[in-house]
């Protein structure tokens, strides 16, 4: 970018001098302005080259270098030199919104994990995870990385595994359980036999998934230069009819003459206005979009979103907060805020993301002088005398074990059963909440002629088919890892045709290889994960989902005010076109009189 812009400016500078200062020497004039063109235009001279020596001739390259070029031979050098200009200051605006960087997704790998701990004669060394074999034993103690896929063999934990399903709600594990890298142990220590070397694991599927994503991604071309494809051969073909059909067919002229006005309609005929125009119209798309907070990255991808007609949702953090909170209470002898009260000052001690919200949706200072022995079982849920009493607080395993009969909760989401003293209480819906702005987006996607609506989620497939049926979405997978969640955008990318465009909107780490695959990749910026807004072509900054319908009409009215001003900038050359055939009609036309009437006169 600083290389264009240095070009650029010592090129203006020089075609400045050469218009405003009356040099004594006409040489030296057009010598200022050579030197100014080739700053600014040798790239693009040397591309056209390359590119005809490759079989690829008429693009924008081409028409660029023609037209210039046909300027200098006819004596308009300072056109030669400002139709360049307005070529590449039209080119540097829109460098500054292409994403140059696809790859460069270096958060990613904070998933990788940098040790694993192995066990070899009941000793423990810390080494890289490609050093352990399958079959080897490793250890991974709370709050490290899982850094090998395998089976536990010893322990009980939570797992944390955000980084792959999107899902905050920590899994439960035990002896027996299959256990996946990249996810975060929590609680106890695991005893690991290791079912896949490191090259294979899960989370280096996933890095790798990131990476080829980007090369199978449908690209689209740039505006102007598929525009070009058309109107390149057009100008040229009219212009070399201009130079030989007057002279040759006609016998109007010398040829000399012809080969002038042809060189003349040749500049007349060059993009200068579309070159500058196009990429203006959609830098000032991108600054519109910018204003409604949604940072698109590049034209290309406004162009592609104005095609759009399938979006694809994640559901955690993008439809939904992405944050679990007490969403219903239905207590037993009891009213709704002792019941959550309890539970609260049973759940205090706890670092549970369950816990946390049981706090926060109490609200209130807790006395911790009337809490004791609290009793964390695993998989099951708590145990703590509270004010004398025994309560219990966990999932309906717990209610079994210790003999209390419950009512059992038919809501969507994670439920809580309270007991107190062995005794029924009540129960607690915890579940992800839906974003009020969700029902208003898919409601305006819908509206805007979007054909399909479809969910990917790691979450458990009753969840989210009860989330899709409250939005009015259709077609919901559930249950995906990464890898499931590319597979199924490949799917989808396998039934269109190549004018139609599939947008993905996620937001979390595990979302970035299907960002990166996707033709229009959208991440919520204000919470997605930093892996995710580098994999994607647009970002909502502000977390609203129905921006994308708003993004959705600024694209296709970008590409409506780009269309118009190609026709109008057409139209003026049509229209120079027009005057010159009628000045050839006047040739052809006294040249036929002149004929007839000596014709007419030697008959006589």
């Amino acid at each position: 970018m600083k290389k264009r812009t240095i070009k650029i400016v010592i090129s203006l500078i020089l075609f400045v001098i050469s218009l405003s200062i009356a040099f004594s020497s006409i040489w030296l004039n057009n010598s200022i302005y050579i030197i100014s063109y080739l700053i600014v235009g040798l790239e693009i001279v040397k591309k056209a080259i390359r590119n005809i020596i490759r079989g690829k001739v008429f693009d924008e390259n081409f028409l660029m270098t023609i037209a210039t070029l046909g300027a200098f031979s006819i004596g308009e050098f300072p056109e030669a030199v400002a139709v360049m200009l307005f070529y590449q200051i039209g080119e540097l605006f829109q460098d500054y919104a292409v994403d140059k960087s696809r790859k460069s997704i270096s958060s990613l790998m904070e998933m990788k994990p940098d040790f694993a701990n192995r066990k070899r004669e009941e000793k423990i060394e810390k080494v890289s995870p490609e050093e352990v074999k399958i079959g080897e034993e490793i250890i991974v103690k709370p709050g490290e990385k899982v850094p090998l896929d395998g089976i536990i063999l010893d322990g009980n934990s939570l797992l944390d595994t955000s980084a792959l399903t999107g899902e905050p709600v920590p899994k439960q594990v035990k002896i027996g359980d299959e256990i996946l890298s990249g996810t975060i142990n929590q609680t106890g220590v695991l005893n690991i036999k290791v079912t896949k070397e490191f090259g294979e694991s899960t989370v280096c599927k996933i890095l790798e998934l990131v990476e080829n994503a980007s090369s199978k991604k449908s690209k689209s071309e740039n505006f102007i230069t598929k525009f070009a494809k058309y109107y390149t051969p057009i100008v040229v073909i009219i212009a070399l009819i201009l130079a030989v059909v007057p002279p040759f067919i006609f016998k109007v002229g010398n040829f000399t003459d012809w080969l002038y006005r042809a060189l003349s309609f040749l500049v007349v005929s060059c993009p200068c206005a579309l070159v500058i125009s196009i990429p203006l119209s959609f830098f000032g798309g991108i600054g519109g979009a910018s204003k409604v907070g949604v940072l698109v990255k590049g034209s290309n991808y406004l162009e592609a979103l104005a095609k759009t007609d399938t979006i694809v949702f994640d559901k955690t953090g993008t439809l939904t907060k992405g944050v679990f909170e007490v969403q219903k209470i239905e207590a037993v002898d009891r009213t709704n805020e002792e019941l959550l009260e309890i539970a609260a000052k049973a759940e205090y001690y706890s670092n549970h993301p369950i816990s946390q919200s049981l706090k926060k949706a109490y609200q209130k200072q807790i006395d911790t002088s009337q809490i004791k022995q609290t009793q964390e079982i695993a998989g099951l849920g708590i145990k703590a005398i509270v004010q004398e009493k025994e309560i219990f607080v966990g999932n309906e395993k717990l209610m079994i074990e210790n003999q209390i009969e419950y009512k059992a909760c038919e809501e969507i989401g994670t439920i809580l059963y309270v007991a107190i003293d062995k005794k029924f209480a009540g129960t607690i819906v915890i579940s992800d909440e839906i974003k009020e702005d969700s029902y208003q987006a898919i409601k305006k996607l819908k509206k805007s002629n979007i054909k399909e609506i479809v969910m990917l989620t790691g979450d458990k497939e009753k969840v989210a088919k009860s989330v899709a049926k409250s939005l009015g979405i259709e077609t919901v997978y559930a249950e995906l890892l990464p890898d499931g969640k590319v597979r199924k955008i490949e799917e989808l990318l396998k039934k269109k045709n190549k004018k139609q465009k599939l947008a993905f909107v996620g937001d979390g780490m595990n979302d970035s290889p299907v960002l990166a695959l996707a033709d229009v990749g959208i991440a919520m910026g204000g919470i997605g994960a930093q892996s995710s807004i580098e994999a994607a072509d647009i970002v909502i900054m502000t977390d609203e989902p129905s921006k994308i319908a708003s993004s959705i009409q600024i694209a296709k009215k970008t590409i409506r005010i780009a269309k118009e001003n190609i026709i109008f900038a057409i139209a003026v050359k049509v229209g120079i076109l027009l005057l010159t055939a009628i000045r050839i009609i006047y040739y052809v036309g006294s040249s036929f009189c002149r004929c007839w009437c000596i014709c007419n006169c030697n008959c006589k």
